[in-house]
């Protein structure tokens, strides 16, 4: 790995420090892990503390009303932590049909399910933190009360939503009564903020204060829940103050493969991180060209990816409803069965689905007593189902619309059930020791951001920030393969030749935002941030 190489355009280069590092879209977040870091937090503080502040610093890719997912590499052991809601007790695939729905609609109250991010943050610092929750949330709450310049990416981003929402449901005083705490809290000057413009939310600084005294249990037991159930009822939802009474999350074990002579690890299903690992069993038995921007590997990666990503949409659900074994699609044998259908000379279509992109918050920690924790959290679309109870300035997640109204899927929407999940923290081994977490956000687009991640890595030996640098391409369906411009024209005219359908596409936003922090055998922490988004590594 070479340090000083950078093949692909970008402002950046790697960053190194010792003693801790955070990694991250926003660098006010970015600043708040490491703030807390020096006040003697671990990694898993420093998470906490860039997780809760990323909801207040970029709203319209998480919030209070989000899910997280984690794997934290905490005295020499790594641990899951799923932290996915459930869909509440009062709803079912068939009274979403019985409304007129062939699929679960992305916004409204169909969608919610119960935010598990502040069980999920309260857990983490329970059994592994040193510093108190009211500590590690202090500067989220510090930056809802005083506010902050909304960075570039961000205004973008919040701008997008409130045409999208004024298109669809009008301005504050025609858009449905669910619909209108987000122009309360979100756009209160009139207008969704602009890059640079300040903004704050002290209904978010006083949610975020009871949750940091409660140790979460007033977002699901107390004041906050209250508001929840009583604006749920008001406005004709289904979210119940029992939903969220019942609501706990999970540590889990991750599940992994091994890849070029590295562990690679993922959350196992209700996520889909399995997608990752499948793809990367089959990829491992076909031919990769020389260099990177090569026929063969692209088309070994993409076909790889198609074919793992239709078993992911078939068999991943809540572990309760799976009629797949984990250990069977990560199994050698089966990896070997699916290896057979990729053609070396054409693209296939293996009739998935339509893989789409979403809003998350990717971040990643390292402190200097050897834990790292790969951290990620999201209500899904751009501001969730844009259902937000303006006295708490909780915007309610819609992961919901993942689900299946088809009862023979293993996926269907059920009373108190966990849907397939499309948020995956990843993290990297040898020989039993951490080398470091990674991630790409960004819906559909995370387990083929990390599978080209990890191949740029592992591969073809690129440094961190190289790796996220390259050019990014995402299957959408069929022989759909949308690409950056940066990609060289012979190798998109020759994929076309195979039958690959190539989209050359501008808009950088579709190709995920990813972070990645490394620690070689020194104890030097190497890390890299996203160029595609406001990110910055912040390290001391």
């Amino acid at each position: 790995m070479d340090h000083t190489k950078y093949t692909y355009p970008s402002r950046r280069s790697v960053t190194f420090a010792r003693n801790g590092m955070v990694a991250t879209s926003v660098p006010l977040a970015a600043h708040a892990g490491t703030e807390i870091l020096r006040k003697g937090g671990n990694a898993a503080d420093a998470a906490v503390a860039t997780a809760a502040a990323l909801t207040v610093l970029e709203p319209p890719s998480n919030s209070l009303g989000s899910d997280c997912f984690a794997l934290l590499w905490m005295n020499g052991k790594l641990h899951g932590l799923n932290a996915s809601g459930r869909a509440p007790r009062t709803l079912d695939a068939q009274t979403v049909r019985d409304l007129g729905h062939q699929q679960v609609p992305f916004r409204g109250w169909i969608p919610v399910m119960v935010p598990g991010a502040p069980a999920g943050w309260a857990e983490v610092i329970r059994k592994f933190g040193k510093l108190t929750l009211p500590e590690v949330l202090a500067p989220a709450i510090r930056y809802a009360r005083e506010g902050y310049p909304v960075p570039v990416t961000t205004a973008d981003l919040w701008q997008r939503t409130e045409q999208a929402l004024r298109a669809a449901h009008g301005g504050p005083e025609s858009c449905p009564p669910e619909f209108r705490g987000w122009y309360q809290v979100f756009a209160p000057s009139g207008h969704a903020p602009r890059a640079g413009e300040l903004w704050r939310s002290e209904a978010m600084a006083r949610t975020l204060e009871r949750i940091a005294a409660s140790g979460a249990a007033d977002f699901y037991q107390g004041e906050t829940a209250r508001k929840l159930d009583a604006f749920s009822r008001a406005t004709g939802g289904w979210l119940r103050a029992e939903d969220l009474a019942d609501y706990r999350p999970a540590w889990v074990d991750p599940i992994h493969t091994e890849y070029r002579g590295c562990d690679v690890y993922e959350m196992p299903p209700n996520g889909h991180g399995i997608t990752v690992l499948m793809a990367l069993n089959i990829l491992k038995g076909l031919t990769l060209g020389a260099e990177k921007e090569s026929v063969e590997t692209y088309h070994s990666m993409i076909e790889s990816l198609k074919l793992a990503y239709a078993d992911a949409k078939a068999f991943v659900a809540d572990p309760a409803a799976m009629t797949a074994r984990v250990e069977t699609l990560l199994s050698p044998e089966y990896a070997a069965r699916r290896r057979a259908v990729v053609r070396p000379d054409s693209a296939c279509d293996p009739a998935p689905g339509d893989p789409y992109c979403g809003d998350t918050v990717y971040l990643c920690t390292a402190d200097g007593e050897g834990n790292m924790v790969s951290f990620i959290q999201s209500h899904y679309k751009d501001f969730g189902s844009w259902v937000v109870e303006p006295e708490t300035g909780v915007e309610l997640q819609n992961r919901g619309a993942n689900f299946s109204l088809d009862p023979a899927s293993p996926n269907c929407l059920a009373p108190g059930k966990k849907a397939y999940h499309t948020i995956i923290p990843g993290f990297l081994c040898r020989d039993g020791k951490a080398l470091g977490p990674f991630g790409v956000m960004g819906g559909f687009m995370q387990p083929q951001g990390h599978l080209q991640v990890l191949v740029n890595l592992l591969d073809y030996h690129m440094n961190p920030q190289q790796a996220l640098d390259a050019p990014r391409w995402q299957w959408t369906g069929g022989k759909v393969i949308q690409m950056e411009p940066g990609v060289p024209q012979p190798l998109v005219d020759a994929l076309r030749a195979m039958g690959h359908e190539i989209e050359v596409v501008s808009d950088v936003t579709l190709m995920g935002r990813g972070e990645i922090i490394l620690r070689d055998e020194q104890g030097v922490l190497c890390g890299a941030s996203e160029p595609r988004c406001d990110g910055t590594v912040s390290c001391f």
